[in-house]
């Protein structure tokens, strides 16, 4: 699997030490109740195309992935083929969602060594795959809840994706969506853990603190949360770490920790460069949207300023507009795409800004609320 870095400007968090480096997201494993299933969702809906396949018939006898990509995202899904077990364990208790978070590194043996004896809890030790292809090493932390990072190093390999995987190539017509890559990965935490995985990924992973947002930041009448973006140094990867905080009704991030049962990825933000093409293409396909009221648009010229495209698409498609010191973007939030109200995806399109929407804060939020009361979890 040929990788590219993330198109992101170099060393735009000089703070950070970023001496593992990272060089962007290799793939994001996501465990489901039925990945055959979830993959032609992931398909036929959003627009990956098949890649590889690992199960029965490459001789797993343990579990099934099922390997999409679209231009720099890779996803895998993967099922247990038997009762018991950990993968078992992990969807009964969170149902589908992301087990490990993977990153794409010159040297998985140096990144287990440097984040372990920051006191990084390991999950496995640098182990070396390897088939006709080539070879790839890969190693494993912990970090909050039950998700993991892996690092995979993959310079002396040319296969479909890893060892132990065959190219897939089902006949299921596919056409992408335009999306290109992960721009940030969520994460919601319990109460008063913030701070402490802030800790984690300045201390263990060399990230530095892009932008904080607290309760007075994000908050509406009845919810609040607050937050704080992680970025390495180059900013190919950027964390933003959620954590509730005293609201007159339960937030989002509380509905999120009690269905996922614990701490998880909350959303996946992906990328595109015309999010009115992607947007209008999902929405076709079937992919639900939050929606804020139209009075929304009223306004919202006035507080960002002037912009490239017409207001007319973005609000018949829902899609938000804010501004920062160096241009503006673009973002739309999907309704959760698992069964419980956990994790949803995030389309965005920086025209410059390297912000995370704080002017639409209130009006998302306001959102997701009228969605929590519509599932009596308000």
């Amino acid at each position: 699997m040929n990788q590219k870095a993330t198109p992101t400007l170099e060393k735009v968090v000089p703070e950070a030490e970023d001496f593992l480096p990272l060089l962007g997201t290799d793939h994001i494993e996501l465990y489901c109740g039925n990945a055959k299933q979830s993959a032609y969702y992931y398909i036929t809906a959003w627009g990956f195309k098949p890649v590889a396949y690992a199960g029965l018939e490459t001789g797993n006898k343990e579990t099934v992935s099922y390997v999409l990509k679209q231009d720099k995202i890779t996803l895998v899904l993967t099922s247990p083929l038997n009762a018991g077990g950990p993968i078992n364990d992990h969807i009964n208790r969170h149902g589908d969602g992301v087990k490990a978070v993977a990153l794409w590194v010159d040297n998985a043996e140096k990144s287990w060594n440097e984040t372990t004896k920051r006191g990084a809890v390991s999950v496995f030790e640098p182990e070396t795959r390897t088939d006709a292809h080539g070879s790839v090493v890969l190693s494993a932390i912990e970090t909050y809840g039950d998700t993991i990072h892996v690092f995979v190093e993959r310079k002396n390999y040319e296969g479909v994706f890893l060892p132990g995987y065959e190219a897939w190539n089902p006949s299921i017509p596919t056409q992408n969506v335009g999306l290109k890559y992960v721009d940030h990965m969520v994460g919601n935490v319990g109460w008063g853990e913030m701070n402490t995985w802030v800790d984690f990924y300045t201390r263990v992973m060399g990230f530095a603190q892009l932008i904080s947002f607290d309760d007075k930041d994000i908050s509406t009448e009845y919810t609040a949360l607050m937050s704080k973006v992680m970025s390495n140094g180059n900013g190919r990867i950027k964390f933003p770490i959620n954590e509730p905080a005293e609201g007159r009704k339960k937030s989002q991030i509380e509905e999120y920790i009690d269905f996922y049962q614990g701490a998880g990825v909350q959303h996946i933000a992906v990328a595109t460069s015309n999010i009115i093409e992607t947007v209008t293409e999902l929405q076709a396909r079937g992919i639900e949207f939050l929606r804020v009221p139209n009075t929304y648009y009223d306004t919202v010229l006035d507080r960002v300023g002037e912009i490239d495209e017409d207001l007319d698409p973005l609000r018949k498609l829902g899609i938000l507009i804010d501004r920062d010191d160096e241009g503006y973007l673009l973002q739309i939030f999907t309704k959760p795409v698992v069964d419980r109200p956990t994790m949803f995806f995030e389309i965005i399109q920086r025209k410059g800004a390297k912000s995370f929407g704080k002017g639409n804060f209130k009006a998302l939020f306001e959102a997701i609320e009228r969605e929590q009361e519509s599932r009596g979890t308000l």
